[in-house]
């Protein structure tokens, strides 16, 4: 029978248990995990996307038990990465987390304001994923399951995800954390995923830069309302730095981009109809996300419109590639 002590020292676990959880932002985990396989499907298609004869080409070889074997560990190194980087974007933020206003898609998770607990518990819980990290790495390296360049780009991945939130580059507050986050959860993501399974061309992160431009589109809504919040604690971010005018000339700049450069992969033969068609179905949403920019603190058209290209997309390199549609 549980004593008092041990009944009162479960309840105080509880709200850390619960931190934990939320601070790893498990929406942003699924996606992060949609955009992977979003790179897997793009290996599936072939040339000009990957090197050599190392593809999943048909519906045999994607679905053949050492292709499922090199995704699965692809997938169990990613995630100790994933979580690391968002423990570590949580921890930096709690001084902006706990001034602004947050909305679903803004103002961190609220872990540390909800519960009143100390930055230090993700500090740690940082230390410890990164230790989870580096062992998962090592792990699925060693075993041959994952090749030498998507082990690179997952090093490169946890430590430009560190170096965005964290000091002392802490890149996020001066003025390039929407560079690099577009670059590494729209261009680097898929590519790791092409990665696992195959040798990913130059070719290959090309085809990322439409999404790219999609993710660069969101984290400028998403910074958006926070602005006021960084800015009262030194956080220079671009919704600081730049005028609301500024703001939206970048957004419709990105938005053109990921049209043009879907068209231009489309007429290139990179992109099968299929899957340019996929890129192209977010575009109202990204019209309504410039129009309410700057003018309605919710960023959700913006969200929704990552969303939907990253899961258009992924259905149509699939599809593509295990030879549904043509």
């Amino acid at each position: 029978m549980s004593s008092p002590s041990d009944r009162s020292r479960v309840v105080e676990r509880v709200p850390r248990l619960w931190a934990l959880w939320a601070a790893s932002r498990p929406s942003q985990v699924a996606l992060v995990g949609l955009v992977y396989l979003l790179g897997v499907g793009m290996s599936t298609a072939g040339a000009p996307l990957v090197a050599g004869s190392a593809t999943a080409s048909t519906a045999a070889d994607a679905l053949a038990p050492g292709f499922a074997s090199r995704v699965l560990a692809g997938a169990l190194a990613l995630f100790p990465v994933t979580v690391a980087v968002h423990y570590a974007n949580e921890y930096a933020d709690a001084d902006t987390d706990a001034l602004t206003d947050r909305t679903p898609f803004s103002g961190g998770s609220g872990a540390l304001v909800r519960t009143g607990l100390a930055p230090s518990l993700l500090l740690r819980a940082t230390r410890g994923a990164c230790g989870v990290a580096a062992l998962a790495t090592l792990a699925v390296a060693a075993s041959g399951l994952v090749s030498p360049v998507a082990t690179a780009l997952l090093g490169a991945a946890l430590l430009a995800g560190l170096a965005y939130s964290l000091p002392p580059l802490a890149l996020v507050r001066r003025g390039v954390g929407e560079l690099v986050n577009a670059t590494l959860g729209g261009l680097l993501l898929p590519v790791y995923g092409v990665a696992v399974v195959a040798t990913p061309t130059a070719t290959a992160a090309v085809a990322a830069l439409p999404f790219a431009s999609v993710v660069g589109c969101n984290l400028l809504a998403t910074h958006w309302p926070d602005r006021r919040a960084d800015e009262a604690v030194g956080k220079r971010t671009l919704a600081v730095r730049w005028s609301p005018g500024r703001i939206r000339r970048a957004y419709a700049a990105l938005a053109v981009t990921a049209v043009a450069t879907t068209a231009a992969l489309w007429w290139g033969g990179v992109f099968p109809t299929p899957v340019a068609v996929a890129h192209l179905l977010a575009v109202p949403l990204l019209l309504r996300g410039w129009a309410v920019l700057t003018r309605h603190p919710g960023p959700l058209p913006s969200v929704l419109a990552m969303v939907v290209t990253a899961l258009a997309a992924t259905v149509a390199w699939w599809a593509v590639g295990l030879g549904v549609i043509s």
